[in-house]
């Protein structure tokens, strides 16, 4: 996968992840910018696309939200994918900076805090406890544990 393939997919999940929570408008607006580009009805109509989005995945019930979740991430990609790779090279260095920094500006729902307090571990991925020669090995979960899709918009599962 090209990089700007991979800056695609994760700009595509990112709208995902982020339509119905607090960081719907920062991701709404930093898109809008970038698709627009100073051009007013571009900008109004990625603005449509993205609400048209959020309203689908926000109304899509237990069974329709999972593919109406991949068709959306799907159709993102692709327009980001047609965006980055239709401009010119300068612009496209500026548009790939600008996504680049809207995404790591966006915090990504249901990702673990970058803290979890004194004597606390936060972790983004697996963990293994063991105890060896004799010595004790613990683990405690305070909080929820989920393993599986990103949560639906509005917070319950997907």
């Amino acid at each position: 996968m090209t990089e700007l393939a991979e800056l695609a997919s994760a700009g595509a999940l990112a709208v995902i992840q982020a339509a119905g929570t607090d960081a719907w408008w920062t991701m709404r607006d930093g898109l809008v910018r970038v698709f627009g580009r100073g051009d007013a009805a571009e900008a109004r109509a990625t603005a449509a696309r993205l609400d048209r989005t959020a309203a689908e995945l926000t109304a899509a019930d237990d069974n329709q939200y999972r593919p109406a979740r991949e068709a959306a991430r799907a159709a993102w990609c692709v327009r980001l994918t047609d965006l980055l790779e239709g401009m010119p090279e300068g612009e496209r260095a500026e548009a790939v900076e600008q996504l680049a920094t809207l995404l790591a500006a966006v915090p990504t729902p249901g990702a673990p805090s970058p803290t979890a307090g004194d004597g606390g571990l936060a972790v983004h991925g697996d963990v293994s406890v063991q105890a060896e020669g004799g010595s004790v090995a613990g683990g405690v979960i305070n909080g929820g544990v989920r393993v599986g899709d990103p949560s639906r918009p509005g917070g319950t599962p997907g």
